[in-house]
């Protein structure tokens, strides 16, 4: 049962984690190029917000909203 979680910790230390090191290992020279990953992060949620507050625009537009406080039966 040892050698499993073993196995299982050389997975992530040696394999998945390889890259989060070398941005730990770039941070010291390049901090831009460090946070790349967390700059498109950023990016994609941004993008699905504004994806986001266009579809409530168009379903307030099209009178599809339901903005009743008694919408749902244990908001009474």
């Amino acid at each position: 049962m040892k050698a499993f979680f073993e196995g299982i910790q050389s997975l992530f230390v040696d394999f998945l984690f390889a890259p989060l090191d070398y941005f730990r290992h770039l941070e010291l020279e390049n901090w831009w190029g460090a946070n790349i990953v967390n700059f498109l992060l950023a990016i994609v949620c941004l993008c699905a917000m504004v994806y986001w507050v266009k579809q409530l625009q168009l379903h307030e537009k099209n009178g599809e909203e339901n903005q009743d406080t008694t919408a749902h039966s244990f908001l009474k």
